[in-house]
C-alpha cells in the first residue's frame, strides 16, 4: 500500500486539493504501475505559525 503524504501550508481550496489527490494518483500510476485503489494520499496542512525555515517562523515573512 503505498502512501503519498503533503505538508504544506493551509488555503487550498476542496477543489484545488481534489485535483492535487488526482493527479499524483495519475502520476503515480503512471510512473510506478499498479492501480490506483491501493494507493493513499495523506494531507496535512500546516499553519504558518508552525513551520519554520532558516529560523524564522514562516508567518513572520513576506
Amino acid at each position: 500500500m503505498p502512501i503519498i503524504r503533503v505538508e504544506m501550508f493551509e488555503g487550498r481550496t476542496i477543489d484545488q486539493k481534489k485535483e492535487l489527490v488526482k493527479e499524483l494518483t495519475n502520476s503515480f500510476v503512471k510512473t510506478c504501475g499498479g492501480t490506483s485503489e491501493g494507493l493513499h494520499i495523506v494531507i496535512d496542512e500546516i499553519n504558518k505559525e508552525n513551520w519554520g525555515v532558516s529560523g524564522v517562523l514562516s508567518s513572520e515573512k513576506n
